[in-house]
């Protein structure tokens, strides 16, 4: 019998390569992939068996190892003075921030969250609203339609590729996912309006995507096979059985959105809206969801969304360049996902001058990283690791997590104000509006700071009148194509949320 230590591997050159042969002869669908080998090294039985006595000789391991043993190790390491040193004080702020603090639930509607809540702002402001939410479960509904239809599209057009080459497989795994990026907001919102909460209201599979994202997956999966059957099939009448079988198709598709989540109001159809103004005044307006949002989003100078672009921090990629993610979407026919890289100091600067104009600012974040959810605060200096576990969880670079997978987009909300040092005007901190309820954070809200944006801050939506003329002029330009599976546009990919 071989040895295992003897056993060699191969790495392909792609990830999404297989071995079909098992030869060495490595095929990704695009290249004949290359292969490196070297013998796998064993773990040695002496080193680690005798580790941990070792370890403990020492009396600050055998008092870390009974605290971090014995109680959540966040705690254990959290940095107390962290608090003190970035209190919820803010000195340029909107003046009206949105309100209640929504929430999302278990799911990882996140982005239309964040998106509502720049929404309402205008409309609070113009009718004089103490609290609105707009139906986040209006969109929900439109945007997994569309993304059904989205997915079946992909589906036939890569239908000569392998079925386990990477590309299929990524649109098999990340089906109808509940994440998504600001520019399937504007394709749902252009196409399909907007309507309040109250009109069309949460449900139970609203707020818990679970069983929905199940059904549909089943489904979905399906009706690709079926589909790329098809798509092979020879013969004039195929292309006809493939429009038709994809219509009832997403016939079926929809009539299970409406079981689960109820019939959503008409594009076109009117409805009626009463409210109590702030005055104790009763109102009524008579509108439909399309002029509605015309009213909202596009007339607004306070939220025009025809005007307003993704700016990203991408330091893998040169500043002043166009991104886009390769079949990201979920409007066939609508705006393609785009961003616009800048540094920092750019997107900063866009951002404060964002706020100082009283508009709030939907960004995407790495939520996770270094967060205290008990206080609200995000700050890289929140946990002792050096003292806890002598290491520390800043070795890379913000290129290099995000090359090696350790960071990437996971969560949406917006920003409503910052802290400006009153000698340089630099930022010091920022206030974030969640959207995981009142009970996370202070109050829904929290803190981050300058440095953590430097770090775990990917992407702004910004109004094009606060940036200078060289960046609009990058939305002119070709875009740099990255696969479906880059860290960029992972805040599409969400399933739901699991950092509550």
């Amino acid at each position: 019998m071989e040895n295992q230590s003897s056993i060699s591997y191969r790495l392909a050159k792609d990830q999404g390569a297989n071995d079909p042969d098992g030869q060495g002869n490595w095929k990704d669908g695009n290249s004949n992939g290359v292969s490196t080998r070297r013998t796998l090294e064993p773990l040695p039985f002496e080193v680690v068996s005798s580790f941990p006595k070792t370890l403990l000789e020492k009396s600050q391991n055998r008092l870390a190892v009974n605290a971090l043993s014995s109680a959540d190790p966040s705690e254990v390491i959290k940095i107390v003075s962290s608090r003190v040193d970035n209190p919820q004080v803010f000195n340029t702020k909107i003046p009206l921030e949105g309100a209640p603090i929504t929430n999302q639930r278990a799911t990882g509607r996140c982005w239309l969250f964040a998106a509502t809540n720049v929404f309402r702002v205008p409309i609070m402001k113009k009718r004089k609203l103490e609290s609105l939410e707009l139906s986040q479960k209006y969109l929900f509904y439109y945007d997994k339609l569309e993304k059904s239809n989205f997915f079946l599209e992909q589906i036939i057009d890569t239908a000569e590729e392998d079925v386990d080459s990477r590309i299929v497989q990524r649109l098999l795994e990340g089906i109808v996912a509940d994440g998504g990026q600001w520019d399937m907001v504007y394709n749902l919102v252009k196409k399909y309006g907007l309507v309040p909460q109250a009109i069309y209201p949460e449900t139970w599979s609203a707020q818990n995507s679970r069983f929905l994202k199940a059904i549909l997956g089943t489904k979905l999966r399906e009706f690709a096979l079926k589909l790329r059957n098809l798509s092979r099939a020879d013969g004039t009448t195929a292309e006809a059985d493939l429009i038709h079988s994809k219509a009832e198709m997403m016939q079926e598709i929809q009539k299970i959105l409406t079981l689960l989540l109820g019939a959503p109001p008409h594009p076109m159809q009117e409805f009626t809206w009463e409210y109590t103004d702030k005055d104790g005044k009763t109102q009524e307006v008579r509108t439909t969801p399309m002029s509605f949002a015309e009213e909202t989003c596009y007339s607004d100078l306070d939220c025009n969304i025809n005007n307003m672009a993704s700016l990203v921090h991408d330091p893998r990629h040169d500043p002043l360049r166009l991104l886009t993610v390769s079949r990201l979407g979920n409007v066939i026919g609508g705006r393609d996902t785009t961003y616009v890289n800048v540094d920092m100091d750019t997107l900063k600067t866009a951002c404060v001058a964002m706020i100082q104009a009283g508009q709030p600012i939907f960004f995407g974040c790495d939520f996770g990283k270094f967060r205290d959810k008990a206080t609200g605060i995000l700050d890289m200096g929140n946990f002792d690791y050096e003292s806890g576990f002598g290491t520390d969880m800043l070795g890379m670079s913000k290129e290099e997590r995000l090359v090696m997978g350790e960071s990437r987009l996971t969560h949406a909300m917006i920003l409503t104000a910052v802290h400006l040092c009153e000698s340089t005007g630099k930022p010091i901190r920022w206030k974030i509006q969640n959207s995981h309820g009142p009970d996370s954070g202070s109050k829904g809200c929290y803190v981050m700071t300058d440095a953590w944006m430097d770090e775990f801050v990917y992407q702004v939506v910004i109004d094009l009148r606060f940036v200078d003329e060289k960046v609009r002029d990058v939305m002119k330009q070709d875009p740099i194509v990255l696969p479906l599976w880059d860290p960029i546009g992972a805040l599409a990919q969400l399933q739901e949320s699991t950092i509550l």
